[in-house]
């Protein structure tokens, strides 16, 4: 029993002894590692942004409170005739200058907008798409510039054609407020709208659409336009949704271009 116990013992059987194996350290950060991130840390994130786009409107809309009294005077000029604007509500020309503000903010502050959006969405994309997808910020910025651009061009025309069907029996009474949320509707319609080419282009990336689709859908994409063009745009006149529908038609088709040459 002796023997038996004394075989036993490390070392003595003659056989060498195998030490016990070290635990492994722990796996090394891999690069990258530090871009994944929890809901929680997300939804921080986005609030981050948010906060942010929202400071850059409130203090762009400031600058556009100091200089709302041109604004308003710029606008009304669209109007034919020399008719001043009327407002009803004791409180309506402050209301006025505060929408024209926030309008103005949007507008100034937009590159700031199309920035943090892209901050908040680029971590989750990999370094190609990242490459691929950066030099769309400046056009998504320039598109938004010509829709407004193109809503200021329209303005006259649509409210000379929404003012010549007064007759003797109607005289028009425009009142500021009904006017300036027609005009502040149109500049945002027609500048958000004009970023559709680059939704287009990001879905030929991933492979949701195709130059052959596009082509193939086009009879439903005019009647789509037709519709949206008719109901995004306010006041009732022919001018604006012929404008913004044939616009709209002109990008899509360019889109169907480019997207094609790029060998989708």
């Amino acid at each position: 029993m002796a023997d038996a116990e004394t075989l036993r013992e490390p070392g003595v059987s003659g056989l060498p002894v195998t030490p016990d194996p070290e635990p492994l350290p722990p796996p090394a950060a891999t690069p990258g590692d530090e871009s994944v991130m929890s809901l929680v840390d997300h939804l921080g994130e986005l609030r981050t942004r948010l906060f942010r786009s929202i400071l850059a409107v409130a203090v762009f809309a400031v600058v556009g409170f100091a200089i709302s009294d041109t604004i308003v005077k710029v606008l009304a000029d669209a109007i034919p005739g020399d008719d001043p604007l009327f407002f009803t509500g004791l409180g309506d020309a402050f209301v006025i200058k505060i929408k024209i503000s926030i309008v103005v903010g949007v507008i100034l502050a937009m590159p700031v907008l199309l920035y943090q959006g892209w901050a908040f969405v680029s971590p989750g994309l990999t370094p190609g798409e990242r490459r691929t997808a950066r030099p769309w910020i400046p056009v998504a910025l320039f598109f938004f510039v010509l829709g407004t651009l193109i809503a200021w061009i329209v303005l006259p025309y649509a409210a000379t054609f929404l003012v010549s069907f007064s007759t003797e029996d109607l005289q028009p009474l425009i009142t500021a407020g009904s006017y300036f949320d027609f005009v502040t509707t149109m500049f945002l319609v027609f500048g958000l709208v004009m970023e559709f080419p680059i939704l287009l282009v990001g879905l030929s990336r991933v492979g949701i659409v195709t130059s052959q689709r596009l082509s193939a859908s086009r009879r439903m994409v005019i009647l789509g336009i037709a519709i949206f063009s008719a109901v995004a745009t306010p006041g009732g006149d022919l001018v604006s949704p012929f404008v913004l529908g044939g616009t709209m038609y002109l990008l899509f088709e360019l889109t169907i271009l480019f997207i094609k040459r790029s060998g989708r």
